[in-house]
């Protein structure tokens, strides 16, 4: 997510704490907060498909759950 818009969530955060948010404005928050959080999520998907997880005798302990992930989102 761009700078600007999280800028922008962070002035209607301060707006709506002091002087309150027209309906336009809380939509528009609303929507900017909704694109933050899926962004956030994708993000967070594509560390989680990154991991692999190995123990001290480098044996591959990575959850099935994560490599059949991995494998249908072609991610290696």
């Amino acid at each position: 997510m761009k700078k600007e818009k999280i800028d922008r969530i962070n002035e209607l955060a301060r707006k709506a704490k002091t002087v309150g948010l027209s309906t336009a404005e809380k939509e528009e928050q609303n929507r900017l907060r909704q694109e933050y959080i899926q962004a956030y999520r994708e993000s967070l998907r594509a560390q989680l498909h990154s991991i692999k997880v190995v123990d001290k005798f480098g044996n591959d302990l990575t959850p099935k759950k994560l490599k059949e992930a991995k494998s249908k989102n072609n991610f290696h």
